[in-house]
């Protein structure tokens, strides 16, 4: 799944949203345990979706243009 293809909001299982992230499935379980990672949507006790947007929101946030910038 490339930037061009995503919709907003789309929500996207947690695969799909480490593919977009390029980081693996047990990362993002690490983050929603631990805190620090995007937000998501809890359909149910097993069931964890992502909106898109929130991805890309993430994904901003943690833009810089130098390595004198904190997050």
């Amino acid at each position: 799944m490339n930037k061009s293809t995503l919709k907003t909001d789309t929500l996207i299982n947690e695969r799909e949203a480490a593919s977009v992230l390029c980081y693996s499935v047990r990362a993002l379980q690490n983050w929603r345990h631990r805190g620090g990672g995007p937000k998501f949507v809890k359909v149910s006790s097993r069931s964890i979706r992502y909106r898109q947007s929130d991805l890309l929101t993430w994904i901003e946030e943690r833009t810089i243009s130098n390595t004198s910038q904190t997050i």
